[in-house]
């Protein structure tokens, strides 16, 4: 069955009288996202958020990103990111080809897309699905102050529905990061609410595991099985709690892997028994010289930053292998 876009018809019906009438991928034009040819053909491959590595261009970024080790850069397309999304068609793809030239690969980029009537949404999904990419992260969504919690779910759960035929039109998977806090994704089984009935290769969860045990104590495993059919792609840090005396908080401050209190064993095995796969985000958010929170300029050398990062590049590598997931 051929579908043809008729004039006046805007792009968001044209998707959802696509998805009703069942209209395959190929059809539409499109790679099936499963099917899509990489590079690396590891079931986990490792990329750095490149929100890190912000201070540098693409060139340089790519360059010190494959001198680690990692496999990709989780590039970052929003606003105050490495591309900006309203010069996606032009940056992005100089964006890649640095990445390529570096001996790298585009497996997932993080963007602030949360509508698909959004007027950035075509044009980054479109760019990056032309341009090898399989996976993204969706930005947030907040409570609405005039609806109860179950409202608000419901409130958005249409646009999601859009978001995710339009993921499937260009073979992307779209990613909700559960974050720590009072947004949708802190307390995780809103995420499992918002997604119910969807499908899963085109719209869920880019689950991490510092914040869901910030949140979630001992039963953020609980979260993580209910969760599981839309885990695609995660995330890696760790934390500890620390005490401010001055104002008697608890904050959750990130250090190294390994030096928190993520419980790792029990995640590790949940990945193995759940059979999550999927790209690999590696974030550092301790000190790292304002390179942690998206700085333009650092105040440490280029060779501490590179065993920083090293470092807990190797610990994910010893944990993957001793649990037979690399």
């Amino acid at each position: 069955m051929d579908l043809k876009r008729l004039p006046g018809m805007s792009r968001r019906d044209f998707i959802k009288l696509s998805t009703t009438a069942g209209v395959s991928l190929t059809a539409l034009g499109t790679a099936p996202l499963m099917g899509r040819p990489q590079g690396n053909d590891t079931k986990r491959p490792i990329s750095v958020f490149s929100k890190h590595l912000q201070w540098l261009d693409y060139e340089d970024a790519a360059e010190i990103a494959a001198e680690i080790g990692f496999d990709g850069l989780d590039l970052t397309v929003r606003p105050g990111g490495h591309v900006l999304p309203e010069n996606v068609e032009e940056d992005l793809p100089r964006a890649v080809e640095a990445i390529k030239k570096a001996g790298l690969d585009t497996y997932m980029f993080t963007s602030g897309i949360s509508h698909p009537d959004d007027e950035h949404t075509e044009p980054v999904l479109r760019t990056a699905s032309e341009l090898g990419f399989t996976h993204y992260r969706t930005g947030y969504l907040g409570y609405k102050d005039n609806m109860s919690i179950m409202e608000s779910l419901q409130s958005y759960k249409p646009q999601w529905r859009d978001l995710m035929a339009m993921n499937k039109e260009f073979g992307l998977h779209g990613g909700y990061q559960n974050h720590a806090g009072a947004r949708v994704g802190g307390p995780v089984w809103d995420l499992h609410e918002l997604l119910d009935g969807m499908d899963p290769e085109y719209i869920g969860v880019q689950y991490d595991v510092r914040h869901a045990t910030v949140e979630g104590g001992n039963s953020w495993r609980l979260g993580m099985q209910l969760l599981h059919p839309f885990i695609k792609t995660t995330v890696i840090k760790d934390f500890v709690w620390d005490h401010d005396y001055e104002d008697e908080d608890w904050d959750a401050q990130s250090v190294p892997l390994g030096e928190g209190m993520v419980n790792w064993d029990r995640y590790w095995e949940l990945i193995s028994q759940l059979g999550i796969s999927g790209p690999i985000s590696v974030h550092y958010e301790y000190d790292m010289g304002g390179a942690e929170h998206g700085a333009r300029e650092i105040s440490i050398s280029r060779g501490e930053f590179v065993e920083k990062m090293k470092r807990d590049l190797q610990m994910l590598k010893k944990w993957l292998d001793r649990y037979n997931l690399a």
